[in-house]
């Protein structure tokens, strides 16, 4: 890779999942020929698997996956990988070690987000708060015992997303305050902590623009900031209230690496948006949802995961250098 090129700064991560561009693409990311990588059935008590979150482990990859039950009730379950591509999900949901009654009781969960900070595995989602949304933060070492910690936010909040290091010496997240209904507005917004606890500083950082099709509605933080040289790659979802109801495409921002609550660039054109039959059909059309990206430092590969028609799970791929030139090309900010 030559040194006028934008770079991943972080490990290696030599076995990512990876197919390379079709002959004739000229999108910027395209989706791995086998979808969906999860099938909504992967194992007996799911109805769906979606919107779930992946991250290299031990030499392998494990994720936490979001599974709506044949009771329609929104769980957590563990699963692991060799490759990354064919995955084994445990048959029960995830049971979270929790010291305090007053947040233990689990209610649903859903839409979550795994990064490693430091000496552990976070894990953040959805959590239900007295039947409320806001986001549930818990830690692991070994994807066996999940140790819960304090809600981050009040009620009403969702699309937690931890950066993967701290800033300025604190932890920081990205979330999108919402309502207690499917939420017909949203921004992102910045906050950080000094202990995983308390969280304060919060700061405005990207809307929903108005009269921009696909993120005129709201957005979110997809998966977990990816650091270049260029600041923080951040791939988010946006939507568009169509005649049909939302429709949800992906699109991509930079962040500034010291302050990521200010944006340097982002795409007016969405880079994926649900157009196979996978993405259009299912228990909710036309969604495409990114919750997890890996990252290879080496090759500046990406390998994205997401959601499709909240039924099952896909996979895309886009080369870091590349999309950092489409977003500085294609910039709204």
């Amino acid at each position: 890779m030559s040194n006028d090129k934008q770079t991943i700064i972080g490990p290696a991560l030599t076995n990512i999942p990876w197919e390379d561009k079709p002959a004739g693409c000229d999108e910027v990311a395209w989706r791995y020929s086998g979808n969906p990588v999860i099938p909504r059935d992967l194992i007996p008590c799911a109805n769906s698997i979606f919107n779930s979150a992946v991250i290299p482990f031990e030499g392998k990859f494990v994720g936490v996956f979001r599974v709506d039950d044949k009771r329609r009730h929104m769980q957590l379950h563990c699963g692991q990988s060799e490759d990354g591509i064919n995955w084994r999900l445990d048959n029960e949901p995830i049971e979270f070690i929790c010291d305090d009654p007053e947040i233990a009781e689990f209610i649903c969960g859903y839409d979550p987000r795994v990064c490693w900070i430091e000496d552990r595995y976070y894990i953040t989602w959805c959590n239900a708060y007295r039947g409320l949304p806001t986001i549930g933060v818990a830690w692991t070492l070994d994807f066996k015992e999940f140790h819960q910690l304090e809600n981050a936010f009040l009620p009403f909040n969702r699309n937690g997303v931890m950066f993967p290091r701290k800033i300025n010496g604190k932890f920081a997240m990205l979330s999108r305050p919402s309502d207690n209904g499917h939420t017909p507005f949203g921004d992102i917004f910045y906050s950080e902590s000094p202990d995983m606890c308390h969280w304060g500083k919060h700061r405005f950082a990207m809307g929903a623009l108005s009269g921009q099709g696909w993120q005129a509605t709201k957005i979110g933080a997809g998966p977990i900031p990816i650091e270049t040289t260029a600041g923080w790659l951040l791939i988010y979802h946006g939507v568009l209230t169509s005649c049909n109801g939302f429709n949800y495409s992906a699109g991509a921002a930079l962040l500034d690496i010291d302050e990521p609550w200010k944006v340097i660039a982002r795409t007016e054109p969405y880079i994926l948006n649900p157009r196979e039959t996978y993405e259009c059909v299912g228990d909710v059309p036309n969604v495409l949802f990114p919750c997890a990206a890996l990252a290879d430092a080496a090759t500046g590969r990406i390998a994205i995961y997401y959601g499709g028609a909240d039924t099952v799970v896909g996979m895309a791929f886009t080369q870091v250098d590349e999309l950092i030139d489409f977003i500085k090309a294609n910039s709204i900010a």
